[in-house]
């Protein structure tokens, strides 16, 4: 018998750390989902710029379907063939030469930011060991990525962190300069820094920021979970800036909800991940990679990242006119379908007000930190589902503004 629960179940049995919205989706098909009580969403949200796809898209549902009829798990004692297969499209389509596989993107970037210290060790010695990251970066949740990115409110409480590691505010190139030394072993950067507020990086500070590592002998790592896999218009945002990383970590959507990431890197610095170093027991397991090779088959198709540049314009365009109306956003800011929205100083601090309006009006938004409302939408969402879902945003905004 299947058990009726509903929003208050989640008090009763689930570990507070969330406060999710008072609905819960049961169904979704393409940028649509529907509740329990059957009424219908626009998903601007993407799961947090997961669902790459859309909600159950066909290339996914058959790639799981006949991949559950033949392997689900052997552990990484043996290899498979979709992890094989996966491997090696992704080696073909990036700057990459090896490939790590893990559950998500906090284990990714984990695994990138062992195999850099380890990479500095065996080849300067352990004093090469400091790691410079950004302030407002977000790298995952695990101790030693809450220590790497650059926002103290996920590291409070649980002190002592991992040691070793200095922020320096974004895009501002002078900053690093200072910081940087013979002891950097990495720099670890976000191309457009996600839960930070939407922040592209300036090319140009890209560009230089790849200089000093080269400079300094010390590897360049960048965080791509959020970014990759077409977010921007490109396979991995790199492309876009013409700075090659030597390490790259994705996920988000790799999956395209279903859970996997990837660490990317060359062979040189793979070396330094050698037998016994690291692991992960269901990492590159045979469901993920089945939906990930299927996800990165149909993304890397240019028709839907060259629509991933329209949809941008479709959505900033839109934005702005509602913007024009009603006066409520400072900025609109970001790259391909990722996009954020800056509140202005009436609504500083609470930016979730757009997300619950919006949800009172059938679309679903997110925020990137207390100023910022965030857009990241399936990459191959309908033209006619952006209109609706920004004339939805728009009588949202209409009863917030009375």
């Amino acid at each position: 018998m299947t058990k009726q629960v509903s929003r208050a179940t989640f008090d009763e049995v689930m570990v507070p750390n969330y406060s999710p919205a008072a609905i819960i989706p049961v169904r979704g098909e393409g940028s649509r989902l529907w509740d329990q009580e059957g009424r219908e969403y626009i998903d601007f949200a993407g799961g947090i710029a997961v669902t790459a796809l859309g909600h159950c898209h066909p290339v996914m549902v058959k790639a799981l379907k006949e991949q559950a009829d033949k392997l689900w798990h052997l552990s990484n004692v043996m290899t498979n063939e979709p992890a094989l297969r996966l491997a090696s499209k992704l080696v073909d389509a990036t700057f990459a030469e090896r490939v790590f596989f893990a559950n998500s993107g906090g284990e990714a970037n984990e695994a990138a930011f062992k195999m850099v210290r380890k990479y500095a060790y065996d080849n300067f010695g352990p004093e090469k060991n400091e790691i410079i990251s950004f302030t407002q970066s977000f790298h995952g949740r695990t101790l030693f990525t809450v220590s790497v990115g650059g926002q103290p409110k996920y590291r409070i409480g649980f002190e002592p962190v991992p040691a070793g590691i200095t922020h320096v505010p974004y895009n501002d190139i002078e900053a690093l300069k200072a910081a940087i030394s013979d002891k950097t072993c990495a720099v670890v950067m976000e191309p457009v820094q996600g839960e930070g507020g939407i922040t592209p990086a300036d090319p140009v500070f890209a560009k230089q920021v790849r200089e000093l590592c080269d400079q300094y002998n010390a590897l360049l790592v960048f965080d791509e979970v959020q970014t990759g896999v077409g977010r921007t218009g490109s396979l991995y945002a790199y492309m876009n800036l013409g700075v090659t990383p030597d390490v790259l970590t994705t996920a988000k959507a790799l999956g395209g909800g279903f859970p996997i990431g990837a660490m990317l890197t060359t062979a040189k610095c793979a070396q330094s991940l050698g037998f016994g170093t690291h692991g992960s027991t269901y990492g590159g397991n045979p469901l993920g990679c089945a939906v990930a090779e299927a996800v990165l088959d149909e993304i890397s198709r240019p028709s839907v990242l060259e629509g991933v540049k329209q949809k941008h314009q479709l959505f900033r365009e839109g934005l702005e006119a509602i913007n024009a109306k009603y006066k409520v956003f400072k900025e609109v800011r970001g790259m391909g379908l990722l996009i954020g929205a800056e509140v202005v100083e009436e609504y500083a601090g609470n930016a979730k007000a757009f997300v619950n309006a919006g949800l009172e009006q059938g679309v679903m938004v997110l925020v990137a930190g207390p100023n910022v409302v965030r857009f990241a939408p399936s990459l191959v969402i309908p033209d006619e589902d952006i209109r609706e879902g920004l004339a939805r945003l728009e009588k949202a905004i209409a009863a917030m503004r009375g």
